[in-house]
């Protein structure tokens, strides 16, 4: 059960473009990494070519905005960014900013 202060990503994806994988896969790994840090993952469908990552009221990553999809290492590290400033990513970190 989260808590009202655990964090909350949403990732936005465009069923008409099949992305649902993609976003699966997306939550998959951030859930692995960030395990006690998110209280959820949740993967909300929608259409028009949206590729979004949401931590609660925070865009943090758009497809169209940031010109494609996320590479995993950038992603992690936006989402630590946001939600856990001092966790160390291992292979993928770099200071935080």
């Amino acid at each position: 059960m989260t808590t009202p202060t655990t964090p909350r990503l949403a990732i936005h994806y465009c069923t008409g473009c099949r992305w649902l994988m993609r976003a699966a896969w997306t939550a998959q790994e951030l859930l692995t990494t960030f395990e006690a840090e998110l209280g959820e993952v949740a993967l909300i469908p929608g259409s028009g070519g949206i590729f979004q990552v949401w931590a609660d009221d925070t865009l943090l990553w758009d497809r169209k905005r940031d010109g494609g999809f996320p590479e995993l290492r950038e992603l992690k590290q936006r989402v630590r960014d946001a939600v856990a400033p001092d966790k160390a990513l291992g292979h993928s970190d770099r200071p935080a900013s």
